[in-house]
């Protein structure tokens, strides 16, 4: 808790244009840091398989539900302390925890032990998100959020850039151990960053609300999630999304090894360019897009996603059933620019389709399904896929199960259509006082 005088001093600095701008960064740099700590074992992928002897099953369990069941479950209690305690305070030790557990990564001996460290990296992620989407949504109105939150959402990009680029050239020379131990230590540094130099801002501020009710229950929050038609569409819209993205992000590294004979180090450059830089680039228009066409009507939050997804989809099958290297990766630069669009709108309808003192649990509870279906179940399952593959296409079974996965990707942006009808509606109930 705080006092009246901090109390004061946090609601002056937080509404300084440019301490908000600053805080986002920051926050940024910890989303950033969490997807690079999460994403390093898709590059990994391939050396600790080869090292510790496992399937592809295996591998798909450790980079999938070792890390997702407990990010995604655990992320739900610890958001409800977030709407009721200091946010600042709980991403602090989120990001201690994860960094110091990644670390640990590097001194596991055998399959076991790896995956006990990797649910120690779930366990410690689950606390970040959630109070950072809040703390956004409280320190951006509406009119600005979608480009906030795609400015925030670009920290899977550059984390997706730095574990490819640089755990590519690290894990060929410094081997799998210690590119752990690299990517961990960092986010110390970062711990203390946010716990030193951020503020916890006034709930509801950038919605001016005068008055603001108590946290409700989590059973509260989900039925009023559920109730909400926007948002139930959204939110299994951006699960099926995840499921499909987790699952692509996380065995193409693998994927180039195989089917186009790349090094470790020509993988990270490749995928660092491709979801780094070009993905990027999407995932931020994806949220200004949303904010600019959203001014004139919300129903664009959620018809640009649903676009974006649906029109990837004949892009991403050309891209698997081509066989040589150059012209599949020109044909890949469309998939990688719209495979991040779902983020910064999803996150974006969310905060906005409930009411404040609900933000971080709603966002947990998005994030709990999108994590449980998408990072837990769609790596998991393309590994099962590519092992039951490979009696009759060997070598290239992972070619076509990630390209079976690539059609999921209609059915979620069936659901973004589905949310547009009742958004405007469902947006006004959020904003109404009851």
């Amino acid at each position: 808790m705080t006092d009246s005088t901090d109390t004061t001093s946090t609601q002056r600095i937080s509404t300084a244009p440019w301490y908000r701008w600053y805080a986002l960064g920051v926050l940024v740099l910890v989303f950033t840091s969490s997807h690079v700590d999460r994403q390093i074992m898709g590059i990994l992928l391939q050396p600790i398989k080869n090292d510790l002897g496992a399937s592809d099953t295996q591998m798909g369990f450790l980079i999938g539900l070792t890390f997702a069941l407990f990010y995604a479950t655990l992320g739900m209690p610890i958001a409800m302390l977030a709407d009721r305690s200091n946010r600042r305070n709980i991403i602090t030790i989120a990001i201690t925890v994860w960094s110091a557990m990644t670390v640990a990564c590097g001194y596991a001996q055998n399959f076991l032990q790896l995956s006990l460290m990797r649910i120690g990296v779930g366990i410690g992620e689950a606390g970040s998100s959630p109070p950072s989407h809040s703390m956004i949504s409280d320190m951006f109105e509406l009119k600005q959020r979608g480009t906030a939150m795609g400015i925030y959402a670009l920290g899977v990009n550059l984390g997706l850039l730095i574990a490819y680029l640089g755990g590519g050239w690290m894990s060929e020379h410094w081997g799998w151990r210690m590119t752990f131990v690299a990517v961990g230590l960092p986010g110390l540094l970062l711990a203390l960053l946010v716990r030193f130099t951020l503020k916890e801002p006034i709930r509801g501020q950038s919605d001016e609300q005068t008055t603001m009710a108590k946290a409700p229950p989590f059973w509260d929050v989900a039925r009023y999630m559920w109730r909400t038609p926007a948002t139930r569409h959204v939110v299994f819209g951006s699960s099926l999304a995840g499921f499909v993205g987790y699952g692509m992000v996380l065995w193409l590294p693998a994927f180039f090894v195989r089917s186009h004979g790349l090094s470790q180090t020509e993988v990270g450059f490749t995928l660092a360019l491709m979801s780094g830089v070009v993905g990027g680039i999407g995932t931020f228009s994806a949220g200004k897009l949303a904010d600019v066409l959203g001014r004139r009507d919300e129903r664009w939050f959620a018809w640009v996603v649903a676009i974006g997804k649906a029109g990837l989809v004949p892009f991403l099958v050309w891209f698997f059933l081509t066989a040589e290297f150059l012209p599949a990766m020109f044909i890949y630069l469309v998939p990688a620019f719209f495979g991040g669009f779902y983020l910064a709108p999803t996150f974006a309808m969310v905060q906005s389709l409930v009411k404040p003192e609900m933000r971080s649990v709603a966002a947990a509870i998005c994030l709990f399904l999108l994590n449980i279906i998408g990072l837990g179940l769609g790596p998991q399952a393309v590994g099962i896929l590519s092992d039951v593959f490979s009696a009759e296409y060997g070598q290239e079974s992972l070619r076509y199960s990630l390209m079976l996965f690539s059609l999921v990707n209609l059915w979620s942006a069936f659901h973004y259509f589905m949310a547009a009808k009742t958004l405007s509606a469902d947006i006004s109930q959020a904003r109404s006082v009851t």
